[in-house]
């Protein structure tokens, strides 16, 4: 039986939902790129699914998350670079944007994934939102929720093999936060329980 906890958080997530899709129906692009950042456990992996889900244009936008490119539990500030520089950049002049995947389990790089121009995509996952990457982005979210609750959906989600790492990948956010202010970036500001 679901607790009230969730139940705040389905509704939350619900009216979320509804503002980036009227963001997205105000966007004059063809074909939108949407970049939604927020700290581990906010809500931003789930936000995305939905938004693709309820994508209220023809084409369903693909979505990447960074959790499939960052090179390993030191690389938020790489994947900051990568999603501006390799991935949107190319986007926004019509190229194919690409990334290696990361092999967590070999902790090595992996194949290389291309993206190819004028579809729309969403990209999610913590450290996606820099100042390069609101320039090239046609709508930019951030997605907040209180530390308590996100490290409880975060270890919910992904148990023994996040916990050791919680503390460490937290530091990178923070750093993320201090050096980028996405917040202030973005487009939307989401606050989820």
């Amino acid at each position: 039986m679901p607790s009230s906890a969730d139940d705040a958080l389905s509704l939350a997530l619900d009216a979320a939902l509804d503002r980036v899709v009227d963001g997205v129906r105000a966007l004059d692009a063809p074909a939108p790129l949407v970049v939604i950042d927020g700290r581990s456990g906010s809500g931003k992996t789930t936000l995305a699914a939905r938004l693709r889900d309820a994508w209220p244009f023809s084409g369903a936008p693909r979505v990447v998350a960074l959790d499939d490119f960052y090179p390993g539990w030191g690389g938020l500030a790489a994947a900051t670079a990568i999603t501006a520089d390799d991935v949107l950049a190319p986007l926004a002049g019509g190229r194919t944007g690409a990334f290696r995947r990361w092999d967590w389990v070999e902790s090595v790089p992996d194949e290389r994934v291309e993206i190819a121009p004028g579809a729309p995509l969403i990209i999610e996952g913590a450290g996606a939102l820099s100042p390069r990457a609101a320039e090239l982005a046609d709508l930019t979210v951030w997605v907040d929720a209180p530390e308590q609750a996100r490290r409880t959906r975060a270890l919910e989600r992904d148990g023994d093999a996040y916990a050791p790492h919680w503390e460490e990948w937290a530091a990178q956010e923070r750093a993320h936060i201090a050096l980028h202010h996405p917040a202030a970036l973005a487009s939307l500001v989401i606050r989820l329980p």
